[in-house]
């Protein structure tokens, strides 16, 4: 009897669409696996291409191929003997989409950076400003956007969710997660980044 990853290795593309397509909840894993680790490179190699970034492209391809497996259960693919270009034009879709959020954040970031240097949040106002600007520094950049529209441009999550393309929920995990990393680098018990100071010093 064959191996069933042999046998999905050999199916076509469409087939393995349709299997997807048409298969109950749940019970097309190996199948949905094998798409993703057909395209998966691909889109990759598309991301990488357009968007200049490692990051964006990984989760670029992470994205299409979701979307796409979520359309297929969805009866959404029309054609699936073409999975190929629909994967390819939902790359070309969300690479905009994802250069549009780029250049957003980046307006976003020269805008708020400046400001954020010379003022303090108010859960942060007893702590040392100078430190403070270095801690806020050393976040991710959407970490740090996300610190930055809160308190200095007094956004909501659901605006800033829209700003940044992300959930409002996203938003709110960030914003907690981010304060509580700089009071930590600010207070000298560790860095920005989710590092301890021990661990930065042992490295």
């Amino acid at each position: 009897m064959p191996d069933t990853h042999e046998t999905l290795a050999a199916a076509s593309d469409e087939a393995l669409a349709r299997r997807i397509a048409g298969g109950p909840p749940g019970s097309t894993d190996a199948e949905e696996a094998e798409l993703y680790r057909r395209f998966a490179p691909r889109v990759r190699l598309y991301g990488r291409r357009h968007m200049r970034n490692d990051a964006a492209a990984d989760d670029l391809a992470q994205d299409v191929l979701l979307l796409t497996i979520e359309r297929l259960r969805a009866g959404e693919v029309r054609r699936p003997e073409e999975i190929g270009s629909f994967i390819l034009g939902t790359s070309r879709m969300m690479a905009q989409a994802g250069r549009r959020v780029a250049r957003r954040r980046e307006a976003l970031a020269a805008r708020f950076m400046d400001t954020a240097m010379e003022t303090t949040p108010s859960s942060l106002v007893a702590l040392d400003v100078p430190r403070m600007a270095a801690c806020l520094r050393a976040l991710a950049e959407r970490d740090r956007l996300v610190v930055l529209l809160t308190f200095y441009a007094d956004r909501e999550a659901p605006r800033i969710a829209e700003d940044l393309g992300v959930s409002p929920g996203a938003v709110r995990a960030i914003r907690h997660r981010s304060m509580a990393r700089l009071r930590e680098c600010v207070l000298g018990q560790g860095t920005a980044s989710g590092r301890s100071s021990r661990e930065g010093a042992r490295s």
